[in-house]
């Protein structure tokens, strides 16, 4: 896969397998990587790409979340220099550390028919070592990443990178250009928007946006995207407070997206609305 610049010194490379992004950004100290694709093969393709591009030697890794298709690849990393740092939010390591220890790895929920079904389960689960909880910086000499969690959305341990003189954003899978936002059964449907806010205040009209999936956008598609989660968001809150009970929300709501991508969003926001803000079903 071809790293393609996007920024000075930061290239991003669109992995076909999740249509998943990889980011690489350079300073005088050398090559960081964000995220590391989805497992320890991949991850092997991944740095074989990043030695190709002939811009240094790889001295930190970050991890955005915690899900396989961003840090599955981390073994690969390790095996090339074991003493490579691997960064990410506080939260990103506990929920990755209660995956490899609850044994899902085991039972990875691809489609039985997926081929690389056995290339996830084989791959070792190696964990950050380096946690921060709210932001940290990472120095690279003649430039620094600013790597900020903006609060619980996608998951609750999400992180972006910005690379300020760079005026360049990696916004992991807050950010998603080739399908909507995917809402897990670990996302934050009513806060995502407030995440957001924050992710925007980071940015301008100039800055370049790299999405967890899918095309570089600008500021403006993650102004619009914001404002479509808000509308998830602000209907669940309408729906529940009138008293539409949950199993009936998707059909009463008006929504952005189409519904099958909203049923857990739906089932989420319920739960996570305080009970001053739902009101019993009528009958």
């Amino acid at each position: 896969m071809t790293f393609t610049e996007v920024g000075d010194r930061v290239w991003v490379a669109r992995y076909e397998w999740f249509d998943a992004n990889v980011s690489v950004v350079a300073g005088e100290r050398g090559l960081v990587v964000v995220d590391t694709h989805a497992s320890t093969a991949a991850g092997r393709r991944v740095l074989d790409d990043v030695r190709h591009l002939g811009a240094g030697d790889v001295v930190a890794v970050v991890n955005t979340h915690a899900h396989l298709d961003h840090c599955f690849g981390n073994a690969a990393f390790r095996e090339a220099d074991p003493a490579v740092p691997v960064h990410a939010h506080e939260q990103a390591l506990a929920e990755l550390r209660d995956f490899a220890d609850s044994g899902r790895q085991a039972t990875y929920a691809g489609e039985p028919a997926d081929p690389r079904d056995e290339e996830v389960r084989s791959t070792e689960i190696v964990l950050p070592d380096h946690t921060f909880s709210s932001a940290a910086v990472l120095d690279l000499g003649d430039r620094v990443l600013e790597l900020v969690h903006p609060g619980p959305a996608h998951t609750s341990g999400d992180l972006v990178v910005l690379v300020p003189d760079a005026r360049v954003l990696i916004a992991g899978d807050l950010v998603e250009e080739s399908a909507p936002p995917a809402f897990g059964p670990d996302s934050f449907p009513m806060q995502w928007p407030l995440s957001l806010d924050i992710v925007l205040g980071l940015t301008t009209g100039a800055s370049t946006v790299v999405p967890g999936h899918g095309a570089v956008v600008d500021r403006e598609f993650v102004e619009v995207q914001r404002n479509e989660l808000g509308i998830v968001a602000e209907t669940i809150r309408d729906l529940a407070g009138r008293g539409v009970p949950v199993d009936e929300a998707l059909a009463a709501g008006t929504w952005p997206w189409e519904e099958r991508y909203l049923a857990t969003a739906v089932r989420l926001g319920y739960e996570h609305l305080p009970r001053s803000q739902k009101r019993l079903p009528l009958i």
